[in-house]
Parts: structure tokens; sequence; C-alpha cells
């Protein structure tokens, strides 16, 4: 019979991508196992889509709430499932014990306890969020992500541009990315700008000015559009600018040229770690201070090749 092993992550969409490097390192090591994840729909598709899970099952189902609860009665098809795999890798914060005491009373094999947040100062998160694997003999060497799917999307020069994060402080002014647009139509007027939106820009107005600005340019909407078909697409794009956001990691993971703008974040322990990733970090840490003059000499010199240096070293408007 296979090896079974589920991992447990909740978290965002930025926050499952860093844990692709560890999800990988459990499937390579343990020879021919059956690797499921458990989390929040949408987002550990990617890991079945990938490949990097044979299948998944949301963590909001009512009866998960019980795991948390100390000594509670499990329902018994979830606790026989769970009962199932050889070992539980779990990242969700549990300060009490109370899930990992609920798993030893139904009988689990092996579970071990994983970093539910990352520190800054300590390494790379990916690193971070593989670290405790070590006990069982698996180390971490290439802590960058790689999410290959079958391309829903022909290749063509096209921009991709993510305006927005899930924080305003991580996010360049959005006046600034309706004048980069047309910058960017008069550099390369033969490229289309491909505008990647969800519920946190909507909310926000950026949807709404950001396409009100770019009305006469080339622009394909990508709005809401379920994580894995968005995978997809991102291949057949040239290049992909935008933030320190869960959209910037699938990017970098799907193995797009990035621009990614930081603010406050360490891009030691936070930026993607795949090659074609540049790093623009504002010299004050805090984007809205950023002139559209720099920001945009940052998006020129990397839109014709000028890269400059990768993370915290690459202010490149410094």
């Amino acid at each position: 019979m296979k090896p079974r092993v589920l991992v447990i992550r909740g978290g965002a969409i930025g926050d499952f991508i860093l844990t692709l490097p560890a999800i990988k390192l459990l499937r390579d090591s343990i020879a021919g196992c059956h690797l499921e994840v458990l989390g929040y729909p949408g987002i550990i598709d990617l890991a079945v889509a990938a490949g990097l899970a044979d299948a998944s099952r949301s963590l909001e189902h009512r009866s998960m709430a019980l795991l948390f609860v100390p000594n509670a009665k499990i329902d018994e098809a979830l606790a026989e499932w769970l009962k199932s795999f050889n070992l539980v890798v779990s990242y969700l914060y549990d300060p009490d014990g109370h899930l990992a005491g609920n798993m030893q009373r139904i009988g689990m094999k092996t579970f071990l306890a994983m970093p539910s947040r990352v520190i800054d100062g300590q390494g790379h998160a990916a690193m971070q969020l593989a670290k405790p694997l070590e006990s069982l003999a698996m180390y971490l060497e290439d802590p960058a992500p790689h999410i290959r799917m079958p391309q829903a999307w022909a290749p063509s020069d096209t921009i991709a541009i993510h305006p927005g994060s899930g924080s305003l402080k991580k996010n360049w002014p959005v006046e600034h990315w309706c004048r980069a647009g047309h910058e960017l139509h008069a550099l390369r007027p033969q490229a289309r700008l491909a505008l990647i939106t969800g519920e946190a820009e909507l909310e926000r107005g950026i949807t709404a000015q950001v396409l009100k600005a770019w009305k006469s340019l080339p622009v394909d909407h990508w709005d809401s559009l379920p994580l894995t078909e968005l995978a997809a697409r991102l291949p057949g794009c040239s290049v992909f600018l935008g933030h320190d956001s869960g959209i910037g990691h699938l990017a970098a993971a799907c193995g797009l040229p990035c621009l990614l703008f930081f603010g406050p974040s360490d891009p030691a322990t936070w930026a993607p770690q795949n090659t074609d990733v540049t790093v623009y970090q504002a010299v004050t840490k805090d984007l809205q201070e950023v002139s559209f003059d720099e920001g945009w000499g940052a998006i020129k010199a990397f839109i014709q090749g000028s890269t400059g240096i990768r993370f915290a070293a690459s202010q490149l408007a410094g």
C-alpha cells in the first residue's frame, strides 16, 4: 500500500505558494506516496493542478472546527479519513495543542507540527516552512516554488499587471499604475496589457480607476479568475509587473519574469526565490512615497532588460 501523507495548510495565496517547496520535498522524499492537501478551496487546487498533490479537501467544512476543541467528539468519517494517513503535517495555529491532542486521541500515526507563521530575519520563508521536515531527514535545497501547468493561453507579447495586493501599504499608488499603462504602450506599442484584478481591487475602486484610465489601450481584463486558470494563462505573457502579493508569487512560480514592488516587507524573507524575479524596494519602505518617475524608471529598466540586483539591494531608485 502507498504511504499516505496529508498536508494541512491555511493562509492566503502567497502563504500557500511559499509552502509548495516543502510539499514537493515531502512528495519527492517519500517514494510513491499519495499526498493530499487540506486547506482553503481555490488556493489548494493549485497543488493538485500542478501535480504536487493527488487530492484536496476543504478546511472550511463544519466538521473541522471540532478538531480545535479539547476532547471533542470528532465526526466519525473525518476521524477515519485522518487515521488513513501515515503522516500528517500541519501548519495550523495550535498554541494550546488541542489539534495535536485530538489527532493523538483518534489514533493518528505520525503528526508533525509546522510553523504557523514566518519570522523576519530568520531565513527565507520557504526555508522556515520546510525546516521541521529535517527531523524526518528531509532537507530543502530549492526554496523556489514551481507551478507547471498546460498553457491555456498561447504565448504572446502581453504584459501582465496586478496593481493591487492584500494591503494598501504594499501598493504603489493606483494613479501611477494608470499612467504607467500609457507609458508602457508608448514603449512597447505592439504589446497588450493584461489587467489582473480580484475582490480587493474591486472593493477599493482600483479596478474601475485603472479600466477608465486604460480605456484607449489594448487591454485584456482578467478579473477574479480561478487561480488554476490564471496559472495556465500567465506563462503565455512576456513579463509580470506587480507588488509583494500572492499573485506576484504565483507569477514567479509559473516561471514569468517578474518585477515586484516591495514596501514594508523584508525581501530577504518574502521575495520569491525564482531566478527571473527582480525586486524594487522603496528606499523608505513606503511605496506611497515613490514618485511616478522613480517607479517608472524601475519598470522601464526591467522591460528593457536592465533588471539590476535582486532582492533587498535592488533599490533601483536609490
